[in-house]
């Protein structure tokens, strides 16, 4: 995958996690008004959605 399908790819895992979990993230703002508890939990969502695509993929 080339590195511009790669950060789109991750950008929208990251989108999808935020909404997900309820976090108002722009997707090519300022992100700095968010509480380290809501970055956290985009980031954990976004590592479970990556081991799911992971496992899903190795079936």
């Amino acid at each position: 995958m080339s590195n511009n399908k790669s950060k789109a790819a991750l950008n929208s895992i990251k989108m999808q996690a935020a909404n997900e979990v309820g976090v108002p993230l722009k997707d090519n703002g300022y992100n700095g008004d968010l509480t380290a508890k809501q970055v956290g939990s985009v980031g954990g969502q976004m590592v479970k959605k990556m081991i799911e695509s992971y496992e899903n993929s190795a079936k």
